[in-house]
C-alpha cells in the first residue's frame, strides 16, 4: 500500500473557485484504493459553508515557527466519499469571505504559511506519505521546505514530491527580500538556479526545481510551456525538466455530468435516443430564457470566465456579424466589464436570439450542455479545459481553438473521413474562429445525419476521472517502486 498526499489550496465539496477546487476534491476518489491510500490537506477558510465547517471534527493544534513569531496551526479532519481530508487552521491567515485576495505580499505569506504548516501536521496526524502532491503556485514551497528544512528527520526522509502546473499563468513571484523574509530560507535559495526570476522570488518556481516529478493537465500543454510564447518566463527551466515532465489530461466526474440522471435538465437522454430527447432541453431553455421558441434553431452555448484568456476579445470582433446568422447564443459566466457588458448590449440589441446570463449558476450551467448544439471556446490558451468535456458528454459539439487540452481532447471534424468530435481552427484569428463556426452551422443545417453521427462520436468518447487516475498511478508506481 503506498500512502499519496494531495496538497492544495481547494478542493470540492468544501470550497471552490474554479478546475482546480474539481480535480482535487474528484481525482482521490478514482485512484485504486486497494494499492493506494490518498489523503488531502487542505486550509480551513472560515469562508466555508456552516454545513461543511460543521462536518470537521477538531483534532489538536499546536505552535509553529513561522515569519519570526509562534503562530497556531489548529487540525481539523473530514471526511468526504471515502477521502480523509486534514485542515490547517488559523484565522490570521484564513479568515475572510474568499480564499483568495488581492494584497499579494499576503497571499504569498498566507500559502507559505500553509507548505510549511501542511508538512508539519503530518507527524501529528501520523501519516507519513511516500509521495506528497502539490498543485500549483499555493504550495509550491512544499518541495522546496521537504528538500531543505524536513529532511533532517527520519519521519520525511526519502518522501517524493509531484508539482502540478495547473495554469502556468498563476506563480506566486513577489520581492526576493520579502519572500526571503516570509519564509525563512537561507540566502543561497534566492538565485537564478533556485527561487529567484528576474530579480524577484516565485514560489512555483521553486516547486518545480525542487519536485521529483512534473505534470501538467494536458500534453499539448506540456509541451507548450516549454515555448517562449507560453511558458511565462520558465519556459527554460521546463525544457531542462523535460525528462521529468508529463500531461495528463483532467477529467469529469461522470456521474455529476450524467444526460440520463441530470436532475437540473428538462429532458434527460442518452446516447441511444438523443436525436429525439435533446432538443427537448432545447425548447424549455428558450422558454425560461425568453428566446425565440424554434427547435431547429442552431444554438451555440458558452459557459466561461469572460477574460481575454477565454478568447472573448475574438468573439467581440465578430459577434454582431455571427448574430446576423440563423442562431442563438447563450452565455453564462462573469469577468472582465467590458465582455459583460458587450454580451448584455447585444442581448438587448438582438432580444430573442441571445442571452446575456452574468453570474454563475451550476443548475444552468448543465442547462447550457444539455440544450446547446454547439459550443464555443476559443481561448489563447488552455492548460485542460473541463467544459469540452461536459458539453460532448451531452452531446454538445464543441468549437474550439487547438491549443493545449482543447487539442488533445477534441478531434476537428473531417468531412472526407467522417471522422471527429467537433470543430478546430489553429490561428488565434477572429475570421478563422467565424468561418469554423459557420462550418458548424453549415453541416448542421445542410447534413444533419453526418452531424447526428458526430454527436454519436463525441458521446462515445471516455474523459471520465478513471482513465486519467491509471495515468497517475503509473506515475506513482514509477516515482516510488
Amino acid at each position: 500500500m503506498k500512502n499519496i498526499l494531495y496538497i492544495a489550496s481547494e478542493a470540492v465539496p468544501y470550497i471552490k473557485t474554479g478546475g482546480l477546487a474539481d480535480v482535487v476534491g474528484t481525482l482521490p476518489r478514482y485512484i485504486d484504493k486497494r494499492y493506494y491510500d490518498v489523503r488531502v490537506v487542505m486550509p480551513r477558510y472560515t469562508s466555508m459553508t456552516q454545513e461543511m465547517k460543521d462536518s470537521l471534527t477538531y483534532v489538536t493544534n499546536f505552535y509553529m515557527d513561522f515569519h519570526w513569531k509562534r503562530e497556531y496551526v489548529g487540525i481539523f479532519e473530514g471526511e468526504n466519499e471515502g477521502i480523509k481530508y486534514y485542515f490547517v487552521d488559523c484565522e490570521d491567515y484564513f479568515a475572510g469571505w474568499s480564499p483568495y485576495g488581492t494584497d499579494v505580499p499576503f497571499e504569498i505569506e498566507k500559502f507559505s504559511f500553509f507548505a510549511k504548516a501542511a508538512l508539519s501536521i503530518l507527524p501529528v496526524v501520523n501519516f507519513r506519505p511516500d509521495i506528497i502532491h502539490c498543485h500549483d503556485w499555493q504550495t509550491g514551497l512544499v518541495p522546496v521546505y521537504l528538500k531543505e528544512r524536513f529532511q533532517g528527520s527520519e519521519f520525511f526522509r526519502g518522501i517524493k514530491a509531484v508539482m502540478t502546473i495547473h495554469n502556468l499563468k498563476f506563480q506566486g513571484r513577489w520581492n526576493k527580500d520579502t519572500v526571503r523574509d516570509i519564509t525563512g530560507l537561507p540566502g543561497y535559495f534566492f538565485t537564478p538556479d533556485k527561487l529567484e526570476i528576474f530579480g524577484d522570488a516565485d514560489l512555483l518556481k521553486g516547486g518545480i526545481i525542487y519536485a521529483d516529478a512534473i505534470t501538467t493537465v494536458s500534453e499539448t500543454y506540456a509541451k507548450e510551456i516549454q515555448m517562449e510564447f507560453y511558458g511565462e518566463g520558465l519556459d527554460g527551466l521546463l525544457r531542462a525538466r523535460s525528462g521529468d515532465l508529463r500531461g495528463i489530461v483532467n477529467g469529469i466526474d461522470y456521474e455529476e455530468f450524467n444526460p440520463e440522471t441530470d436532475r437540473f435538465i428538462a429532458q434527460r437522454f442518452n446516447q441511444v435516443n438523443f436525436r429525439k430527447e435533446k432538443v427537448k432541453n432545447k425548447t424549455a431553455l428558450q422558454k425560461e430564457l425568453s428566446l425565440t421558441v424554434d427547435e431547429k434553431r442552431f444554438m451555440i452555448g458558452i459557459v466561461s470566465r469572460l477574460t481575454d484568456q477565454k478568447g472573448f476579445d475574438l468573439i467581440a470582433r465578430v459577434l454582431d456579424e455571427l448574430c446576423h446568422d440563423e442562431v442563438q447564443i447563450v452565455v453564462l459566466g462573469t469577468g472582465t466589464e467590458q465582455y459583460e457588458n458587450m454580451f448584455r448590449h447585444f442581448a438587448w440589441k438582438y432580444a430573442g436570439e441571445v442571452s446575456a446570463n452574468i453570474f454563475y449558476s451550476e443548475e444552468l450551467s448543465h442547462k447550457i450542455y444539455a440544450s446547446a448544439d454547439a459550443f464555443l471556446m476559443p481561448s489563447l490558451f488552455e492548460p485542460c479545459g473541463l467544459s469540452q468535456l461536459m458539453a460532448m458528454r451531452y452531446g454538445t459539439l464543441p468549437i474550439v481553438r487547438q491549443t493545449g487540452g482543447l487539442k488533445d481532447t477534441v478531434e476537428p471534424y473531417n468531412r472526407f473521413q467522417s471522422a471527429g468530435t467537433g470543430f478546430g481552427f489553429l490561428n488565434y484569428n477572429a475570421h478563422e474562429m467565424l468561418r469554423t463556426i459557420r462550418d458548424a452551422e453549415a453541416l448542421y443545417y445542410d447534413n444533419r445525419r453526418e452531424w447526428n453521427k458526430m454527436v454519436d462520436r463525441a458521446m462515445q468518447v471516455d474523459y471520465s476521472w478513471s482513465v486519467s487516475a491509471k495515468k497517475y498511478q503509473e506515475m506513482y508506481d514509477w516515482l516510488a517502486p
